[in-house]
């Protein structure tokens, strides 16, 4: 089974070193976000610099902070710096991020990322011809293009998003769509994709993993509860996207945060919402439940998230139980 995992920090261990441990338990590919505080390029570099064959990702970059020039000249050093093993993931983030932090405006989100894509693989395709590019939002003239064959993935969550993965992209990241309803989300992708004359089948399925392992599993249930709280309540794309499947019950979470009440959040997060948003357990259990979510659906890759709330103690028993030499 090929598993990725999202890089975070605990403790007094840095990404790099845990991307270094990663590829010495077998996972196939390491993941940075970025949001605030620290760059995800930096990071990834740092990364690629300190591994030998481990893939290389991002998970995700936003299409707003960074032209789409920028984000090819990006994708194309990554890719340089870890010898052919990177990745270029992508996403339109959230008004809070984008207009709060960045100051942007959050403007046709689904054009943007696919304008962005589209001027991102003309940088890229290595013709040397200068690119002439005339979208609705973006423009680019003169430059010729470099050549860096990387992929790239789009994590898109509503199907307008979705739609632009199938048109344009190598993979899907899906997030806090519930794995019973990712095959039907892929048939968005797989429509868009044959109407471009593309196969559908290969377009790669790496979705978020959010996973929680502990000696004592209602610690890990606890854990994996509270992460999907925050997510539900704080960022609208994300409510939208588990209440395809659990609707009143993401109604009940978003209230609960939104009048600040998080531990009512965590609580309304139900047993049935956690089999199908994550993975959480003890170690055996945790395994068990990640062989048959990938033996059950359409993914190729999952991405294991160790959730925010974790204590290093579970971050660590986390990545050691779902690493691939032990599945």
């Amino acid at each position: 089974m090929d598993v990725g995992l999202m890089v975070t920090a605990f403790g007094d261990v840095d990404l790099a070193d845990v991307a270094v441990r990663a590829e010495d338990r077998g996972y196939d590919a390491v993941w940075v976000g970025e949001l605030w505080g620290a760059s995800g390029v930096v990071q990834a570099t740092e990364m690629a610099c300190r591994t030998d064959e481990i893939g290389i990702g991002t998970a995700i970059l936003n299409v707003y902070s960074r032209s789409p020039a920028v984000l090819a000249m990006t994708a194309a050093s990554l890719d340089a710096a870890a010898d052919g093993r990177f990745t270029l993931g992508l996403g339109t983030s959230t008004p809070t991020a984008v207009e709060g932090l960045h100051g942007m405006a959050f403007d046709r989100p689904v054009r943007r990322a696919h304008e962005t894509i589209e001027l991102i693989r003309e940088f890229t395709a290595g013709t040397g011809e200068p690119v002439d590019y005339r979208g609705e939002l973006l423009e680019a003239a003169d430059f010729p293009s470099i050549e860096a064959s990387v992929p790239i993935y789009h994590a898109g969550l509503g199907p307008a998003n979705r739609r632009v993965v199938g048109r344009l992209c190598d993979g899907w990241i899906p997030h806090n769509i519930p794995f019973s309803r990712l095959d039907d989300a892929f048939e968005e992708v797989a429509g868009a994709a044959r109407e471009r004359d593309r196969d559908p089948d290969e377009i790669a399925i790496a979705p978020y993993v959010p996973s929680a392992v502990s000696d004592d599993p209602e610690t890990a249930r606890e854990t994996l509860r509270r992460h999907i709280a925050y997510y539900v309540g704080s960022g609208e794309g994300y409510r939208r996207a588990v209440a395809t499947k659990f609707s009143d019950e993401a109604d009940r979470i978003s209230d609960a945060w939104r009048s600040g009440d998080r531990a009512a959040a965590a609580d309304a997060v139900t047993d049935e919402m956690l089999g199908d948003l994550g993975v959480a357990g003890t170690p055996d259990r945790a395994r068990e439940q990640l062989r048959t979510l990938v033996d059950e659906t359409g993914i190729d890759q999952p991405i294991v998230v160790v959730p925010e709330p974790a204590s290093n103690e579970v971050a660590e028993a986390t990545i050691e139980a779902l690493a691939p030499e032990r599945l």
